[in-house]
C-alpha cells in the first residue's frame, strides 16, 4: 500500500522560501497525480498546488501563482513543493496526497485522493 511522508517544513521569515518534500513508500508513485494541501489553524484544508500523474498538467491556487512550484522525481519517488516569496497568510501545516485515478489532469479538491501523508508544520512569522 502506498505511504506518503512530507518533510521540509519549518520556521521561516516572511519572504523566505522552503522546499517540501513528499517521499513515497510501499509502491511507486508513477501514474499517481500528487496533490500539496494545507490546513491554516482554524480553516479548512485547501488544495494548493498539483500536478498530474502523466507529468503534463498542473494546477495551482490562485494566491501561490508565481510563487510556488511543483516537481516529481519519479526516479525518486518523490515530489517536491518549491515555495518562494513565503507570507504569513501560508503558514499551515502541508500535507501530500495522491490519486490513482488522475492522469492526464489533476485537481485541487480532496474527493479526487486516496492516500494521504501526515503532513509537516510551515510557519511563516517574523
Amino acid at each position: 500500500q502506498l505511504q506518503l511522508a512530507e518533510s521540509g517544513g519549518g520556521l521561516v521569515q516572511p519572504g523566505g522560501s522552503l522546499n517540501l518534500s513528499c517521499a513515497a513508500s510501499g509502491s511507486k508513485l508513477d501514474g499517481y497525480a500528487i496533490g500539496w494541501f494545507r490546513q491554516a489553524p482554524g480553516k479548512e484544508r485547501e488544495g494548493v498546488f498539483c500536478i498530474s500523474g502523466s507529468l503534463l498538467s498542473t494546477a495551482f491556487k490562485d494566491v501561490v501563482k508565481g510563487r510556488f512550484t511543483i516537481s516529481r522525481d519519479n526516479a525518486k519517488n518523490t515530489v517536491q513543493l518549491h515555495m518562494n516569496n513565503l507570507k504569513s497568510e501560508d503558514t499551515g501545516v502541508y500535507i501530500c496526497a495522491a490519486s490513482p485515478s488522475l492522469f492526464n489532469v489533476c485537481a485541487l479538491q480532496e474527493l479526487h485522493y486516496t492516500y494521504w501523508g501526515q503532513g509537516t508544520q510551515v510557519t511563516v512569522s517574523s
